[in-house]
């Protein structure tokens, strides 16, 4: 059996700042009102005049990646591709980066795990790896929330939060046993898909429905959360599945160098870290520059603390995520 690991890293960023303030002239919100509850100060939205896309956005993303693995397009087998966001209802975004790339004619596999669809994913890749399928596969999170938002007082409780960005990451096969990808973890629990989802358009109400409602106050064709249900789940998901994964490889939680839990709330974060008892040098977060970027938030945050050099050879470095669904997740490295 082979074993696989991460050999490029990649994220792109839409250039049009938001900040708090600038929040606060749309909404009824401000900046310290924004900054104690989520710990976000800015994010991107994407400028509709310029042209970035989720596949755009993931394209860019993916060529820095390749080139940092010292691969050519041509050696990629495999795409995945994480995002709740795509340009188009189908295809998925795979496909739209396979074209970009101009790539030969690979597979391309869209992954709908909205925050965990990273780990998702990259547990996917994980397994084609080690199965001898592919040898380097391309794993993408990319998401554009900014179009979708509801940018009003009645909707500041979720649009403050929410940020678009692109990560990718290039997962290849290896001969080393101890190093690479260890293992990963996931689970879900449906019965809470109500308390964060998009609900509309969908099958159950599709566009004519839609469209002879008029409705201007209908809510479904914004995202909902419950903001406090959510929080309460996600500290406790996070915590079992770090443990989950450190247990797997019989480590402890003195073994990890990094963790790099999703961007969703600086205040989750905050709290794992009090839990597991970690130094600010061993926990990376963004979500202040950047808000919460769904799929693409981890590799983002990955690839911005290896530019660092916060990552170096060896280290244990643990991803974790939790989000809509509920799905969540954790992945096990060891750099």
């Amino acid at each position: 059996m082979y074993n696989s690991k991460i050999t490029g890293l990649g994220y792109y960023l839409p250039e049009n700042v938001v900040t708090n303030d600038d929040l606060s002239k749309i909404m009824d919100t401000n900046d310290e009102w924004i900054q104690e509850r989520t710990g976000i100060k800015k994010r991107r939205w994407i400028d509709p005049k310029s042209g970035d896309t989720t596949s755009t956005m993931g394209a860019k993303a993916s060529e820095i990646a390749i080139k940092r693995s010292g691969l050519n397009k041509e050696d990629i087998d495999f795409i995945i591709f994480a995002t709740l966001s795509p340009d188009m209802y189908f295809p998925g975004g795979g496909v739209r980066v396979q074209d970009m790339l101009g790539m030969p004619t690979i597979g391309a596999l869209d992954v709908r795990n909205q925050c965990s669809g990273f780990i998702y994913s990259l547990s996917v890749a994980d397994q084609f790896i080690k199965t001898g399928m592919y040898k380097n596969i391309l794993v993408i999170g990319s998401e554009n929330h900014s179009g979708g938002l509801e940018k009003s007082t009645r909707g500041r409780g979720v649009t403050v939060i929410f940020g678009d960005g692109a990560g990718a990451a290039v997962v290849s096969r290896s001969k080393e046993k101890n190093k690479g990808i260890l293992s990963s973890h996931l689970h879900s629990e449906g019965k809470h898909a109500r308390e964060l989802m998009l609900d509309g358009p969908n099958t159950g109400r599709w566009v004519p429905e839609i469209l002879e409602d008029n409705d201007p106050n209908d809510e479904s064709y914004y995202p909902y959360m419950n903001g406090q249900f959510v929080f309460k789940n996600a500290v406790v998901r996070f915590s079992e599945v770090i443990n989950e994964g450190l247990k797997a490889n019989e480590l402890e939680k003195d073994d990890i160098d990094l963790l790099i839990p999703h961007q969703a709330n600086l205040r989750i974060a905050q709290f794992i870290q009090r839990k597991f008892q970690l130094s600010d040098e061993k926990v990376y977060n963004n979500i202040m520059n950047y808000g919460n970027t769904t799929a693409a938030s981890i590799i983002i945050a990955l690839t911005e603390a290896w530019e660092q050099g916060k990552i170096k050879d060896n280290d244990l470095v643990v991803l974790a995520a939790f989000g809509a669904g509920f799905t969540w997740g954790s992945v096990i490295i060891r750099w």
